[in-house]
This record gives C-alpha cells, sequence and structure tokens, in this order.
C-alpha cells in the first residue's frame, strides 16, 4: 500500500544492479525470485517441464505449471527445456503516463530472471511489490504459427473467486463477478480477464499486458481446484447472423492454430496482481508498467473530458418545440445543454447515419458537418458512433471523411471477439485514428491490456456490465457496482457510463416490494444519487460519460454543477479504505485539488477519514453525501460546504446504497 505521507524515491529508468546469474536454491534447475519488499516470492523449477510457486508471506497461494507454447513442427517452449543461462536482476523505472487514469506518474521497483534456453527462446519473470508476471520471448526467425499456449493454475483446496464466466468466446465480456467456491465452478466452465480468487491468505487477480496481434487469454475450469488458459483459435471465415446481422457474425471456420506471426517477438505479459489488502487491486499499475512505449511522441492533442450522451436516455428530451429524436435539434440541444455546463463532448450515438452500414453520411434528418460546425462555435467536440465491420472494411477512408467534418473522436462498437485478427483491428483502428488526430472509446470490447498505453488516443474500454444494463436488467446494484474497481478497473480505465439521476432503494420503505423496473427508454438506476456521483472519482476513464437526459440534468443543476467539476484524468490516487464487493474510498489528486469518492453495498456504513495525504495549508472542500431521507427515497442527497487540512478528520455516514464525494480546492 501507498503510505499517506510517502516521499517517493527519484528512480531512474532501467539501472540495471546484477544481483546474481546463479541458482538461488542450490538446484541447476531452480530459481527463486523475491520482490524488493521480500513479501513476494515465486520458485521456478525446469525439469521435464516449467513450473513455479507463488508465496506471499512464506505461505504458497499458487502453483503455475504446463508454462508452454506449441510452434509446431516439433518445437514446443517449455517441453523438455534446456537452461544455458539464467541471470536475475534489479531494475527500477519512472514512466510519464500521457493520458493519466490513475497516476501521471508510475514509479516502481522490480527483480527479474532472464532465463535463456536451447531452442532460441527466453522465459522472463519479473516480481513487484503488489504482483508478478512472466512472457515468453522467441528469438527463431522461422516461426510462423503458434498452435498452442499452455498454462495452469491451481489454488489451494477452498479458494472462491469473483468469477466473470462466459458462454462463448464471442462476447462483450460485460460480465456479473460471480461469487463462486473454486470446487463449485464446473469443469469446462469459463471466464474472461480479469478475474480475481481468494485463496485465504491472500486475493490474486489474473489479467495480462502488452497483447498485441495475438489472442486474448481467458481461464478455464480444469481438474480439481486448477484453471488452464484459452485462446480464441485462428478466424479464418465469418458470415453474418441471422440476428442484426450487421454487427453480429457467426465464426464459420477456424483453424487450428491461434496464431499467425513473423519470426522473432515477445509474447504478452501474464499477469498476477497479488495482495492481503484489497486496496492494492485499485491503486496497482501494474499493466501499464507491463505495456509497451507510446508511439505518440506528442499526445498533446488528447484531449480527455466529459460527454453528453444520447443512446442511455434514449435521445429523450422534453419541454421542447420540436419533436426529439435523431435529428438536428435534438443535437443541437445536447451541444447546448454541454456548452452551458463546460462539458467537452456530446456524441451522436447509432442512428445518426444513413444507415449502420452506410456510415459516409447522416440520416435524412442530420447534416453532419453542419452539426459539427455549430458545435465548434459552442466549444464543443463531436463523437460519432460506428460499428466495428464496416470500419474495419475501409478504416482510412471513413475515418479521413470523419476528420474532414471535423469530428473529434470515434465510438467504435460490437468488436465482440478476443482472436488475433481483432485483437490487430484495435491496434490498426487506433493507428490510424491517431493519423488523424482522433480519439477512439471501444465500446463492446474486451479489457485493456495495453494497446492503450501504445496508442494513448484510445481513451477508454467498455468490457464491464455499466449502466447501460438499466435499460433492460436489474444487474447493476451498489454490490455490483463496488466490485468493478478491485477486479475490471484493475485492467484500465472502462466506460460505465455514470451519471443515472431517476436513483431507486432496493426496495419500497412501506411495502417492503421491488422498488426498481427496467425501462428502455426512461431508465432509472439502483442507489442512492450520492452513489452516481461519486463514480465521477472512483470509476477511471479519461472519457466519461454523462448518460442521463440534458432535459433531466437541467432540472438537477446542483448535481450537474457537481460533477462538472470533477476532472477526468489524475495525477495521483490513493485508496483509503476498500473490501471487494463491499465498499470502497479513495482520493485523487489534480494538480494541487484533491478529490475524494465513497461507495457502499446495500449494507450501510460509516467512516473516518483520515486527511493526513493533504498537502500543506487549507482546503475548501464542497462535499454530496445522502440526504437524511435517501433510505426513504434514493434521490435525496445532501451538498455542504467546510475547511479542511492535513490534521482533518472526516466522519461520513453512507446510506444503504449509498455514496459521498468531495471536492477539496487548495486555498
Amino acid at each position: 500500500m501507498k503510505s499517506l505521507n510517502l516521499k517517493r524515491s527519484r528512480y531512474y529508468l532501467f539501472m540495471v544492479f546484477i544481483i546474481l546469474a546463479s541458482s538461488l536454491l542450490n538446484s541447476a534447475r531452480a530459481w527463486e525470485v523475491q520482490s524488493p519488499d521480500e513479501q513476494l516470492s515465486i520458485i521456478i523449477d525446469v525439469d521435464h517441464d516449467i513450473s513455479f510457486i507463488v508465496k506471499y508471506e512464506g505461505i504458497q497461494v499458487m502453483d503455475v505449471s504446463e508454462i508452454t507454447m506449441d510452434f509446431g513442427a516439433g518445437l514446443e517452449l517449455g517441453s523438455k527445456p534446456v537452461v544455458l543461462k539464467g541471470m536475475v536482476e534489479s531494475l527500477s523505472e519512472k514512466i510519464s503516463v500521457q493520458v493519466p487514469h490513475k497516476d501521471a506518474i508510475v514509479e516502481g521497483a522490480f527483480n527479474q530472471l532472464i532465463l535463456d534456453f536451447k531452442s532460441d527462446y527466453q522465459l522472463i519473470f519479473r516480481v513487484y511489490n503488489d504482483g508478478l508476471a512472466y512472457r515468453f520471448m522467441s528469438l527463431n526467425p522461422q516461426i510462423e504459427t503458434v498452435y498452442r499456449e499452455d498454462m495452469r493454475l491451481s489454488f489451494p483446496e477452498n479458494s472462491s473467486s469473483f468469477f466473470p464466466q462466459e458462454d462463448s468466446m464471442y462476447s462483450h465480456n460485460e460480465r456479473l463477478y460471480i461469487k463462486k467456491m473454486v470446487s463449485e465452478i464446473g469443469e469446462g466452465e469459463f471466464c474472461s480477464l480479469p478475474v480475481m480468487f481468494n485463496v485465504g491468505r491472500a486475493k490474486i487477480l489474473v489479467t495480462e499486458a502488452s497483447l498485441h496481434n495475438y489472442p486474448g487469454m481467458f481461464l478455464g475450469k480444469s481438474v480439481k481446484d486448477s484453471f488452464d488458459a484459452q485462446f480464441p483459435r485462428y478466424v479464418l471465415e465469418t458470415k453474418p447472423a441471422s440476428w442484426d446481422p450487421d454487427r453480429n457474425q457467426i465464426i464459420s471456420k477456424e483453424a487450428d492454430y491461434i496464431a499467425r506471426i513473423v519470426g522473432e517477438r515477445a509474447y504478452p505479459w501474464r499477469v498476477f496482481i497479488v495482495s492481503d489488502d484489497d486496496r492494492v487491486f485499485v491503486e496497482s499499475n501494474l499493466v501499464t508498467q507491463l505495456s509497451e512505449k507510446s508511439k505518440i511522441l506528442d499526445a498533446d492533442w488528447i484531449k480527455p473530458g466529459l460527454v453528453a450522451w444520447d443512446w442511455y436516455n434514449s435521445n429523450n428530451i422534453y419541454g421542447v418545440d420540436f419533436e426529439a429524436g435523431l435529428n438536428q435539434e435534438t443535437y443541437q440541444y445536447y451541444i447546448d445543454f454541454a456548452s452551458e455546463n463546460g462539458i467537452e463532448y456530446i456524441i451522436l450515438d447509432v442512428g445518426w447515419s444513413k444507415s449502420t452500414i452506410e456510415v459516409l453520411e447522416g440520416n435524412d434528418d442530420l447534416d453532419v458537418p453542419k452539426l459539427i460546425e455549430y458545435a465548434k462555435t459552442k466549444n464543443v467536440g463531436v463523437i460519432l458512433w460506428i460499428l466495428w465491420k464496416p470500419l474495419d472494411e475501409s478504416p482510412d477512408n471513413i475515418l479521413e471523411r470523419y476528420s474532414s467534418w471535423g469530428a473529434a473522436r470515434i465510438k467504435v462498437d460490437f468488436m465482440q471477439r478476443n482472436d488475433q485478427y481483432m485483437v490487430g483491428s484495435y491496434e490498426n483502428i487506433a493507428r490510424i485514428a491517431a493519423s488523424y488526430k482522433l480519439l477512439v472509446n471501444y465500446h463492446g470490447a474486451f479489457k485493456p491490456a495495453g494497446i492503450e498505453r501504445v496508442w494513448p488516443n484510445v481513451v477508454n474500454y467498455e468490457g464491464v456490465q455499466g449502466n447501460e444494463h438499466n435499460k433492460w436488467s436489474s444487474n447493476i446494484t451498489p454490490e455490483h457496482n463496488v466490485t468493478i474497481p478491485f477486479i475490471r478497473m484493475a485492467a484500465g480505465p472502462l466506460d460505465f457510463t455514470p451519471g443515472s439521476m431517476v436513483n431507486m432503494n432496493k426496495i419500497d420503505y412501506e411495502t417492503g416490494g421491488l422498488n426498481y423496473a427496467a425501462f428502455y427508454t426512461r431508465p432509472m438506476s439502483l442507489g442512492t444519487r450520492a452513489h452516481q456521483v461519486a463514480m465521477y472519482v472512483i470509476y477511471e476513464a479519461p472519457l466519461q460519460m454523462m448518460s442521463d437526459s440534458p432535459t433531466i440534468y437541467y432540472k438537477e443543476q446542483e448535481t450537474v454543477d457537481f460533477i462538472t467539476e470533477i476532472p477526468t484524468i489524475w495525477d495521483e490516487t490513493i485508496v483509503l479504505e476498500g473490501s471487494v464487493s463491499d465498499y470502497i474510498v479513495l482520493a485523487r489528486r489534480n494538480g494541487e485539488d484533491w478529490y475524494i469518492g465513497a461507495m457502499t453495498d446495500w449494507t450501510s456504513r460509516n467512516f473516518d477519514l483520515n486527511m493526513s495525504f493533504l498537502s500543506d495549508g487549507q482546503f475548501q472542500m464542497q462535499f454530496m453525501g445522502d440526504g437524511v431521507n435517501a433510505v426513504r427515497n434514493a434521490q435525496d442527497y445532501k451538498v455542504g460546504f467546510d475547511e479542511v487540512t492535513k490534521d482533518s478528520k472526516i466522519k461520513i455516514k453512507l446510506s444503504s446504497g449509498g455514496g459521498w464525494v468531495a471536492i477539496l480546492k487548495k486555498k
């Protein structure tokens, strides 16, 4: 954990100190690597295959075995391995994050083991204070095909999981994190990443980083308390599905391999965040640290911000003298609302174009270039939604057209795949978009895994079951909302789309009956108003949506004024309190100012906040919390002001499904 009064050391990137280059366990085939703080260690065994165990504070918490890659023609890395040499190094790094969704400067130290093997490959292990990772490096220029990558994770008996179970690898990866004992997960059941396991002594989050031109990984239950890595096969043919064929595909032919490659390359990092303190999973920057360097040297043109979103509220504005819909007048209304409130962007979601596959001109009721020109006069940028399929077929032509209109960003939707071609398509679209200085928001997407650092114009991903599900389900509960910061957000930013103003409690306070219904065109959210507003501090999203109707926001101007004071990028993040699926309280800094967000599940909670993380001097604090009647009406909230210093202690009370949020301005 970060100390609240931590003085950070000055590190120099990749200053290397050789510790040793031989076995640490008096064996020719075993190596031990510890974290810098010596709390986490791995012991690697090289025999007929490669495996390692993970120890946390001296207790074994995970066994990783069957680490291999099969390239065909008898070449299987990790099978009958012969080590030529091994070297352990201590390294430190300092990373300046161009679009900082958590911390602007990431400093860290780690110990690294590089094993060189016969057959021209390496296996690299890194151990940090908050986790570990390993990756294969192939040095053989003749390799063309990856048939299989294997990894088996085995956990102690009585382990449990927050399991984002999937039905198919053709998926939006928008799953609930189901609490299950590992023993209750059936053989063959599988999940997308990230996934968290509670092994008793600690929790372990599994994800990946530096995912480029390679399929994304899933985990499938195998024998007893073990899970195997699984990958979608290389797609050879697809055909349009019978349902919504503009966006849905049937994969009609797959290869017997998972990737086509060209010679020497590094493969994705297999990443494990390990801690007995749930706060670490929110603060960890491991995915950023294990991702490749940016290809955009000057990223000053990348402008994060808030977005007035149309689709969640179904363009449902009222009290106007024109018919609401996908037309010029409605979007000018959105633009006016954004401009009046200092909101950086509006989005034209599905329906703005002539059709979902005819995307080079607007529908009959929209003149998109004219609308963008109007938005520019109001200092508002315009984001254009587009399906992945037509964009993938002609990305340069389409993005050149959107750029010529003056569009600021694109939202790409319905990828639904993790295979090698799709991963490559994400990066290709990002690269072309960067050439036109367009930002990219991937919806219907897999989790962040490194593309966003290489191409920082990729400012957000969905890959989360967010507020949009309020339109057709009751899944988005306060418990879910305080689960995802510890699991999904550990991988990177998430497009949860907060901002619902129609807030409901779990049950009616008089009848005890259900107090919620899913309405597609007039959605509501579970939990209090302050719970929704706290998401603007807690959820990392450089491009952050305001999901409700401008008409409703005009009626809730005090809440809008609060939200628009909250930045979408951060210099520093500190988690004050946290328990997966129960509650979270965190503080984020932007410049000299601090922002605090707190959320709880259906259990009301009190917290005593220690403000010692503040710098010297006084801060003017504006806060929003649950009103005294929030248990009767979830829209009840209270706004107040106070002056605080680093010596202050603040008591806050969160209602059932509640929240609390504060803005602290340096005086």
